[in-house]
């Protein structure tokens, strides 16, 4: 999902509205509530791309947020990923085709409507038709009716899926248009959230005001600068928030939101500038975290232009790749907060979930006379110059960029072959990614949707998939999806998805750069932070004291 891409995943020239005082740290910004179970956590963002419905945010600053506000049939451990039942009561099935689908009750949206079967099946009919331009429509792919709700040409044929039926208010089933013994696990993704009927009934007025079910509820949200999350007492779940609210301030540059978490006016920082890594534990000491995430971090490359999408295109791609110092460039620029990447997953999947070490072998590994030599073969850098394009609000690229070129540029003998390409913010910059302006390369990556090796492939690399922004597309990788997909056994699914894999590494559509930590600092103010596995703070968790 997310692109941190997605991924994977936060920000801070702050607004000159955002004064100092109103990043207050602990509980005294953002309209008080003091401390302890009441006290307010002030935390760094950025700005989301889309308004915040389920279905159409696949990006991760807007994931944060569904993530509080919303609570669906399954919910991933912070600690392990795994799926677990939320308002789930039970999932069955006796061929991994049709799911009966049980809903808990005693659940409620915070504006008290209860929630049904009909919430899911509503949601899930509006986040796959094709009018409603949902990004995540493609989740819903597998239900039977897909291709008439949502064809890959034309107008709809249907307004509703048809492998959807409510069965009675607290139970509805499933029917999938092939086996896909895995799919309850993905059920905890966002876009998989029920929505009231207020969603529908009132359609701009929910925008401006989300509705949800989960441990917080919105208070108020202005574009560009800040969203106030605060605690919903009527929460019914076991996740209860430990703390009184959650003020996201949206920063333009990391940089500045450590400033402001160092000199007391923030809380928590989720994304420590690569710029302050070698100070992080000296300033914050154990208020520093560093841990595996399901991130990856990669290159893309624009095959809807045709200078891109060349036989010899291959050569150039894994020659670029060759030419990328990632062992100096994550010591150096990143203190070891990523870790060179030999394939297109992550190893928080374990080899059990589908993570093989080295499955991308010697493009994936540095060596100077072979990349110049393939990038010759291949018929030179498209252009005579490779243009990395890169948000430069937030995550620390440009340093990382600016070492990609380099040791590109050394490689070639020539300090022009490769050149960073900023763009202002996030938001535009995913506009220019999705919308197919960016005639360069441009950096790309994965923040996982849910802990399945399938999540790393099929949303990025599938035919026409929704992140598939360079539109690469090849039969042979199309066809070992399907087939893992359809695989009832775990372990053959997974290999075949590996198999799958190595399309990839023959064809090289991206360059795999590194799998990314999650990183955080926190304030004294606060306690019991912790990241989960798609490094995103677990909010309600925070303690103040």
């Amino acid at each position: 999902m997310r692109g941190a891409t997605q991924a994977k995943w936060a920000a801070c020239a702050v607004a000159v509205a955002l004064a100092a005082t109103a990043c207050g740290g602990g509980g005294e910004s953002g309209g008080g509530g003091g401390g302890g179970a009441n006290g307010i956590v002030s935390s760094s963002w950025g700005d989301p791309q889309n308004p915040l419905e389920p279905a159409n945010t696949n990006e991760v600053q807007g994931g944060k947020v569904l993530d509080m506000v919303f609570r669906g049939l399954k919910k991933y451990d912070p600690k392990t990923g795994a799926a677990t039942n939320m308002l789930a009561e039970k999932i069955d099935t006796t061929d991994s085709q049709t799911f009966t689908i049980k809903v808990k009750d005693g659940w409620t949206f915070s504006n008290g409507e209860k929630i049904t079967a009909k919430s899911f099946v509503d949601a899930w009919n509006y986040g796959a038709l094709l009018k409603n331009n949902q990004k995540n429509a493609y989740f819903f792919g597998y239900i039977d009716g897909y291709d008439q709700v949502h064809p890959a040409s034309g107008s709809a044929r249907a307004g509703t899926l048809s492998g959807l039926k409510i069965v009675d208010p607290m139970t509805f089933t499933v029917k999938l248009t092939q086996k896909f013994s895995l799919w309850p696990d993905t059920l905890g993704y966002p876009a998989f959230a029920p929505l009231p009927q207020a969603f529908f009934t009132d359609h701009a007025g929910w925008l401006a005001k989300p509705i949800g079910n989960g441990p917080y509820t919105i208070e108020k949200y202005t574009k560009g600068s800040s969203m106030s999350l605060r605690k919903w007492d009527k929460y019914p779940g076991d996740d209860k928030a430990q703390n009184g609210g959650i003020d996201l301030k949206v920063y333009t540059d990391n940089n500045t939101a450590y400033t402001d978490l160092i000199a007391g006016n923030l809380d928590l920082v989720d994304d420590v500038p690569a710029s302050q890594l070698k100070n992080v534990k000296a300033d914050l000491g154990d208020r520093y975290i560093n841990t595996p995430a399901g991130i990856i971090q990669t290159l893309a490359f624009p095959f809807y232009d045709k200078k891109w999408d060349t036989p010899g295109g291959i050569k150039v791609r894994q020659g670029l790749s060759m030419a990328i110092n990632r062992d100096q460039i994550t010591d150096q620029i990143f203190q070891k907060t990523r870790t060179p990447a030999s394939d297109w997953t992550s190893p928080v999947l374990g080899a059990d979930g589908g993570f093989k070490e080295g499955l991308c072998g010697a493009p994936c590994e540095y060596n100077a006379a072979d990349a110049k030599k393939l990038i010759q073969e291949g018929g030179g850098i498209p252009g005579g110059q490779l243009k990395i394009s890169y948000n430069a609000d937030t995550g620390s690229h440009k340093e990382w960029v600016d070492a990609v070129c380099n040791s590109i540029n050394k490689v070639m003998g020539n300090n022009r072959a490769c050149v960073g390409s900023p763009v202002g913010t996030f938001a535009d910059f995913r506009s220019q990614v999705s919308q197919q302006k960016l005639t360069g390369a441009w950096r790309a990556g994965w923040q996982m949707d849910y802990p399945l090796i399938q999540n790393f492939l099929q949303p990025l690399y599938y035919t026409d998939a929704s992140s598939n922004d360079g539109k690469w597309s090849n039969k042979r990788f199309d066809a070992l999806i399907d087939k893992a997909n359809a695989e009832s056994d775990k372990a053959k699914a997974v290999s075949t998805f590996q198999d799958a894999e190595k399309v990839l590494a023959e064809q090289m559509p991206v360059i795999p750069l590194w799998y990314q930590n999650g990183s955080a600092g926190y304030s004294d103010q606060i306690t019991n932070v912790a990241l989960n596995q798609f490094s995103v703070p677990v909010y309600e968790q925070i303690k103040v004291k």
